[in-house]
């Protein structure tokens, strides 16, 4: 059976398998070798996340521990406590709490699999401004960027705590020039360039962990491989 990858998380999971999102170039990456399976929830936080991932994550019936999977929660557990996203807020030392209890359900029920954190990105406030979740009378952003660097940081250090993987899109993001606009959409969504820095940072730790299109089987004969004279020899004796 073809390995899985899982990718769990905000609106910044549900849209990566949107055209030119991170989940589909993840998916086109690993063609034939793995599946990317999209676990994404627009609108929730580490709190949401866990009241639904036993019915997300039921345990497989011999299908073996999937090969990886990425959570990426944050930009919402950040939203400012009194604007007009507060019901999405959780205080970063509850987001941490989160995090574990997330890692310790995976780890729990697939011991092998590998859990990588992800941060959230940067804000961008003015942007936040034109797209504002529902009625914003306030003026104000309903996510900073400093309190996204706030949880961004709590992020890596529950990765390093737990001594799992991780991936700085916090800091990624901000060595593009232009960041603000280049690499977000609205102020927190991603873009196309937003998106292929995710991508080839989740691509770099799937390989740092020997999970590469290289090490990875691919799955029942490639068209090269099948001989045009005995077709049919080369479907004998399959592996499961």
């Amino acid at each position: 059976m073809r390995p899985k990858i899982y990718v769990f998380g905000d609106s910044i999971t549900e849209m990566s398998f949107e055209d030119g999102g991170w989940g589909v170039s993840l998916a086109d990456h690993f063609r034939r070798t793995a599946d990317v399976v999209l676990r994404g929830f627009s609108g929730y936080n580490t709190r949401w996340g866990l009241r639904i991932i036993d019915k997300a994550f039921p345990a497989e019936q011999g299908g073996g521990a999937p090969l990886a999977v990425t959570v990426f929660f944050g930009a919402n557990d950040a939203c400012v406590p009194d604007r007009c996203s507060s019901f999405q807020h959780v205080p970063v030392d509850e987001y941490k709490q989160n995090l574990r209890s997330i890692v310790s359900f995976f780890k729990k029920q697939w011991p092998t699999v590998h859990v990588i954190l992800i941060t959230p990105p940067p804000i961008y406030e003015p942007a936040r401004l034109l797209y504002p979740y529902g009625e914003n009378n306030s003026g104000l952003p309903e996510r900073t960027y400093e309190a996204a660097g706030t949880y961004a940081k709590a992020c890596l250090a529950v990765a390093a705590e737990l001594g799992i993987p991780s991936v700085d899109l916090w800091t990624k993001v901000q060595e593009v020039p232009d960041w603000q606009t280049a690499c977000l959409s609205d102020g927190l969504h991603l873009s196309r360039a937003g998106n292929a820095i995710v991508f080839k940072e989740v691509v770099d730790v799937l390989k740092k962990l020997g999970s590469s299109v290289e090490t990875l089987r691919v799955d029942f004969p490639l068209i090269d491989d099948i001989d045009p004279n005995d077709p049919l020899k080369s479907f004998e004796n399959l592996k499961n």
